[in-house]
């Protein structure tokens, strides 16, 4: 404003002179007539310059405070999140460069209160997960060391087993959380590999246990050259054929398939007996840390994770995942696009 203020001064007093000193050369025009011209110019100048000052400055004062505004609520909502607060989104209509600032800032406010409601909800998940099997180990130990129970080699195979469990949930734990943060990235590594190739892989890591429990099983997929993430989409095959086995009834075999569908997508499907998925539940079973059956799960060391993991991976890949049931039994299917995106 006092830049302003000093170039209107200095451009209407030069005008101001200027324009005396050329009518003082005019013929014609007295002594009086000059000084008349003068006061006259003079009462124009100032009211114009007032004018230009006062109108300028509001405007300024408009337009600065319109602009400040957003800055200041921005501010405002800093200092609560400072304090562990999460504000509401800054209102902004403007689409400059203020308005871009406001709703990056908007985004990420938003993002830091997701993450902390995922973060509330995973220490929930994991006391509930990890409080039964701690407290059944806690329980025999305690009993154990009271003397109110002997141990016994089917014990010591529980005990053994429950530890194993927590292993097991932790390990996919871990794995969820690089999967959550792959999922933030632009970018995954991927490699053209023989998809029929990594299946063979997968189930072949399943024999040992398929021939421990004479489970039948065949395979049958059709050979596609794919741009895949291998680990994950083993990760993937891996965690359908453990919950066929994991969840197995009946003495039919198991069935793993792969084909190529409408030559844009390659469909694998792992098909087993086991209890059917009402259709209300189908959808929630990729859910983290959901269950069908608390106790079945309990029983067989389920975590409610692996499906979990399987469909991060799967979405990461811009494919599907499901689950349909036949009958008796149920079919766990994800298909991934061949054109890689």
């Amino acid at each position: 404003m006092i830049v302003i203020i000093i170039v209107i001064g200095i451009s209407g007093w030069a005008i101001y002179h200027t324009a005396c000193f050329l009518v003082e050369d005019m013929e014609g025009i007295g002594n009086q007539g000059q000084r008349e011209f003068n006061a006259t110019l003079l009462k124009y100048f100032w009211f114009f310059s007032i004018v230009t000052i006062v109108v300028g400055g509001a405007l300024h004062f408009y337009f600065t405070r319109k602009l400040i505004k957003p800055i200041r609520q921005m501010i405002r909502s800093t200092k609560l999140v400072k304090k562990g607060q999460y504000p509401k989104p800054i209102h902004v209509n403007s689409k400059d460069e203020v308005g871009l600032l406001i709703d990056q800032y908007n985004g990420l406010i938003s993002q830091l209160k997701l993450n902390e409601e995922h973060r509330h909800k995973l220490v929930a998940n994991l006391s509930h997960e990890f409080r039964t099997p701690l407290s059944n180990l806690k329980g025999y130990l305690d009993a154990l060391q009271n003397g109110v129970i002997k141990g016994d080699q089917d014990l010591y195979a529980a005990l053994y087993e429950e530890a194993n469990r927590l292993n097991l949930m932790i390990d996919q734990l871990e794995q969820l959380k690089e999967w959550d943060y792959i999922q933030s990235q632009t970018m995954i590594k991927k490699q053209l590999v023989e998809i029929a190739d990594l299946i063979h892989q997968s189930v072949a890591m399943f024999e040992l246990k398929l021939s421990e429990k004479n489970i039948p099983y065949e395979v049958d997929v059709e050979p596609q050259q794919m741009n895949i993430q291998v680990e994950g989409i083993q990760q993937v095959i891996s965690n359908l054929l453990d919950n066929a086995v994991r969840y197995y009834q009946g003495d039919e075999k198991i069935s793993i398939k792969g084909e190529i569908v409408d030559h844009h997508v390659y469909f694998i499907s792992v098909i087993g007996p086991s209890k059917p998925i009402p259709d209300s539940k189908a959808d929630k079973i990729f859910n983290r840390f959901y269950r069908l059956d608390d106790s079945r799960s309990r029983e067989t060391g389920g975590s409610g994770l692996g499906l979990a993991i399987a469909k991060e991976i799967v979405e990461k890949h811009h494919g599907e995942i499901g689950v349909i049931t036949i009958g008796e039994k149920n079919m766990f299917w994800f298909s991934i696009p061949l054109v890689d995106h």
